[in-house]
């Protein structure tokens, strides 16, 4: 079967595009310096405007913050400095009264250690909950020095096993050792998670963003992974969890849930780079979820010892990480999730582009055409949408509030690592700490950005006097602006913009990234430079030819054979 002759699935889903907001920077309603829930529902008409369909809220539920409400101690309460349940039910009737839908994150691979769950189950090995984590016994060393029970390497560093004195038993935590692992093949442990669920989507939810969701099933005999670093003690476990032998039946009990209740789903799956591992997930007829995060494009900059060590890479590298996904999910009628940002990934602009404050305007619009018009989901970041940038350079580790950062540098100085390897560490961090996403929204120019009436939990950017919503929602050349286009275009061609095939065009350009969108007799071709300077592009012979504009970051109005593209230049032109 070609592509063409694939059948064409609508859903509401695939037409919807999605705002992420990660809530203890988004706006603080109560002056204590940490964003909060009725923060969000003061800003509804904000997000309303720009265009979006859906809202993705971060984890809110109550939590001893650990991990930024990634370690959850009860699922059905909120963290008391973000609100109540009442704030909750306001939020999701706000959004319902604007043709908004609500979206919530799942974090079920883990939990807190302060659940009333882990409470019990570290309590005593005879505990009815003893079972819903992961225990083992040690292992011992020829020295008879005790061992965790296999070489995993936690998220965060170092093992990825906790040992408990009083049971002589270690427990899992694939992050943070306050995040145990819940053990899935505990059908009691499954039961809990769909009543979760139950609970939210009776309560008004439309479905859930799900955390590490391919992580949830384990090899039951928790081998040791292969050495891939040799001067670590702990190494990368994925293999033996990353798909691992129950996910797609567990994934199908969560499928079942959701599609009585025609609720979205996208799952994150890290550590899964094989497309066929993923159509699995979300083929059309799967009835397990609607789409799932790949990590390919955002590991792009990850250097050979990880994250926080440089690496270059070349325009070719990301044709073909998006024509990869684009064609397979095309031809085996599965649909992509399309992001750049969120609360897990540094600013696009300063990542992708340039934040040159020459370029930075054109340069975010250019990525949001780039993004836009793919075949899948958009998912935009609180901030992604006004162009906001990363931390400055100037920033210390003492600015930084993400576990994941400090873990490293702190590991790294421990280490005894010198000067220049520690600056490098901070270098890299600014250009890709999860910090850069996190600090706190720019509402206006004055203090604090318009966030709080006092100082933030974590510093704000300090651009937010030029950089700032007030300063772009009634500016039509603002970045806000141009993402409003993209959304209003998206929905006024949807039969191509939307359910389109994409098709890559000059592959093997390092200036120009092109590709089109087929839908019968109807082409879109979209054209996005990467370049800071100018490029000359020879068009394709089929676009030389009437068309028409339909999005611009400058003020082109035709094309002919050859073109000279303008730095970070962008548009939309429409063939029939």
């Amino acid at each position: 079967m070609t592509i063409t002759e694939l059948p064409v699935h609508h859903a509401w889903w695939k037409e919807s595009n999605v705002y992420q907001i990660y809530p203890a920077s988004f706006k603080d309603s109560n002056g204590d310096g940490v964003g909060d829930i009725p923060g969000i529902v003061s800003e509804l008409d904000y997000i309303a405007d720009l265009g979006v369909d859906i809202v993705w809220l971060c984890p809110c539920y109550k939590s001893p913050q650990v991990d930024m409400g990634y370690d959850i101690s009860d699922y059905k309460d909120i963290y008391e400095k973000y609100g109540t349940l009442g704030d909750i039910d306001e939020l999701i009737s706000g959004l319902h009264k604007r043709g908004l839908k609500f979206v919530m994150d799942l974090v079920v691979n883990h939990t807190s250690d302060q659940h009333s769950w882990f409470q019990s189950a570290i309590s005593s090995k005879e505990s009815e909950y003893r079972n819903w984590y992961i225990w083992k016994k040690p292992k011992y060393a020829a020295d008879g020095t005790r061992q965790p029970p296999n070489n995993w390497l936690s998220y965060f560093g170092g093992s990825a096993w906790e040992y408990d004195s009083s049971s002589d038993e270690y427990y899992l935590h694939l992050f943070a050792k306050e995040q145990p692992d819940l053990n899935w093949e505990n059908p009691r442990v499954r039961e809990a998670v769909h009543d979760i669920m139950r609970f939210w989507l009776d309560r008004g939810v439309d479905g859930f963003r799900m955390d590490v969701i391919n992580f949830i099933s384990k090899d039951p005999a928790l081998p040791d992974a292969p050495i891939t670093n040799p001067s670590s003690v702990y190494q990368h476990g994925a293999v033996h969890y990353a798909t691992g032998p129950r996910l797609h039946e567990y994934l199908q009990g969560l499928g079942k849930i959701l599609k009585q209740y025609d609720a979205f789903s996208v799952g994150e799956m890290p550590c899964v780079y094989n497309p066929t591992d993923i159509i699995d997930a979300v083929g059309f007829n799967r009835n397990e979820l609607s789409m799932i995060f790949q990590f390919e494009i955002v590991d792009l900059d990850h250097g050979p010892a990880g994250k926080f060590t440089p690496r270059t890479w070349a325009l070719t590298e990301l044709k073909a990480i998006v024509d990869k996904w684009q064609t397979f999910m095309q031809i085996n009628d599965g649909w992509n999730a399309l992001y750049l940002e969120n609360h897990d990934q540094a600013r696009s602009v300063s990542r992708f582009a340039s934040d040159a404050p020459k370029v930075r305007k054109i340069a975010a619009k250019m990525l949001a055409t780039f993004l836009g018009f793919q075949s899948g989901t958009i998912f935009v970041y609180q901030g992604q949408e006004l162009g906001l940038a990363n931390v400055p350079k100037s920033w210390g580790i003492d600015k930084y509030r993400d576990l994941e950062s400090l873990n490293n540098y702190e590991e790294n100085a421990v280490a005894g690592a010198s000067n220049e390897v520690l600056n490098s560490i901070l270098a890299e961090m600014q250009k890709k700490a999860r910090d850069n996403a996190r600090t706190p929204m720019q509402w206006d120019a004055t203090d604090n950005a318009g966030f709080s009436s006092v100082t933030p939990w974590m510093d704000v950017n300090e651009d937010y006097k030029v950089w700032n919503a007030e300063s772009q929602v009634n500016d039509p050349s603002s970045v806000y602006a141009y993402w409003q286009s993209v959304f209003r275009l998206r929905r006024e061609s949807k039969d191509v913009l939307v359910y389109g095939k994409f098709v890559l065009v000059d592959a093997l350009n390092e200036s120009v990234f092109a590709y089109k969108r087929v839908y019968g007799s109807t082409e879109a071709l979209i054209v996005t430079s990467f370049k800071d300077s100018e490029v000359t592009w020879t068009v394709p012979k089929e676009y030389v030819k009437p068309g028409k504009i339909l999005l611009t970051n400058y003020d082109r109005s035709d094309i002919g054979p050859e073109i000279v593209l303008r730095p970070f230049e962008a548009f939309v032109l429409l063939v029939q």
